[in-house]
């Protein structure tokens, strides 16, 4: 393995964890009302500048990961790359649509907007 990947795969999620703090501190501002919150959450699950938001983007990393575990299976019998693209499942289908309809209770009329 690539030292040099490795550290730069650190970095990136360093810079991740880094971007997701904020928007941690964000969402606990105290001036934080329904329909912020609601349309924050509409930004993370629809961003315009990643196709699709965060939880489409994070599920294309992790069904990438599956198609090269795919080829490095000792055994061929799918297991971690089965694994993986479940998880992808989960985070697109799963995660991604409950913060959906999260925001819709909260701010109904801003699917509108």
């Amino acid at each position: 393995m690539s030292r040099t990947r490795l550290e730069r795969v650190r970095a990136s999620v360093g810079i991740a964890q880094l971007a997701l703090q904020q928007i941690e501190d964000d969402l606990t501002a105290d001036d934080v009302d329904q329909e912020e919150l609601a349309a924050i959450l509409r930004e993370l699950q629809e961003d315009i500048d990643v196709p699709g938001g965060l939880f489409p983007a994070l599920a294309q990393l992790v069904s990438t990961a599956a198609r090269r575990a795919e080829q490095h299976e000792p055994y061929r019998d799918g297991v971690a790359s089965r694994s993986l693209y479940e998880a992808a499942a989960l985070i697109t289908d799963n995660a991604g649509q409950r913060m959906t309809w999260a925001a819709r209770a909260l701010d109904p009329q801003g699917d509108d907007t």
